[in-house]
């Protein structure tokens, strides 16, 4: 069982403004696939408080997945990937593609999603929308290859890709 947390990213909801729904339904995700979730935070659309929190759960808490839900679309606010970017070390850029991909199929406005996801030292970091139904859509595109990815990055070696 791998550790996760969820930190949702959204102005209205940490003025308490706007009740977060996606943050708790990927708490409620994760559990179903096996996942720990040890840590939930809310944050401002602030490129320092993103950065901290997503530091915080790679560095301190040594936490193997992190969510981060919202700030990832045109709005001048939305600048969760940007953070997300400053802190990774290595990129994984065919998580979001896929999940693009899958959003694609639903709507055609998947394609305007900017979400990233990349590894900090044995921390996978991946953005996700605000909302609860394309956060939803958005990890269950992916959620299984990303276990297998974690088995990967908690190897001692190379993971046994061929099963």
């Amino acid at each position: 069982m791998y550790t996760a947390a969820v930190i949702t990213v959204s102005d209205k909801g940490y003025r308490g403004e706007r009740e977060d729904t996606s943050g708790p339904n990927l708490c409620r995700i994760l559990k179903e696939k096996g996942f720990d979730v040890t840590y939930t935070a809310m944050v401002p659309d602030e490129a320092e408080q993103i950065k901290a929190q997503l530091c915080k759960c790679a560095d301190q808490l040594g936490i193997a997945l992190v969510l981060t839900t919202g700030g990832t679309g045109f709005s001048p606010r939305d600048i969760t990937p940007e953070a997300t970017l400053a802190v990774v070390e290595r990129l994984t850029p065919g998580i979001p593609e896929a999940m693009r991909a899958e959003s694609m199929r639903i709507t055609p406005k998947g394609c305007l999603s900017r979400s990233a996801a990349g590894i900090r030292g044995r921390t996978l970091i991946i953005n996700l929308p605000g909302s609860k139904k394309a956060s939803q859509e958005n990890i269950l595109a992916v959620i299984d290859p990303v276990a297998h990815g974690l088995d990967m990055l908690y190897s001692e070696g190379s993971a046994d890709c061929a099963k």
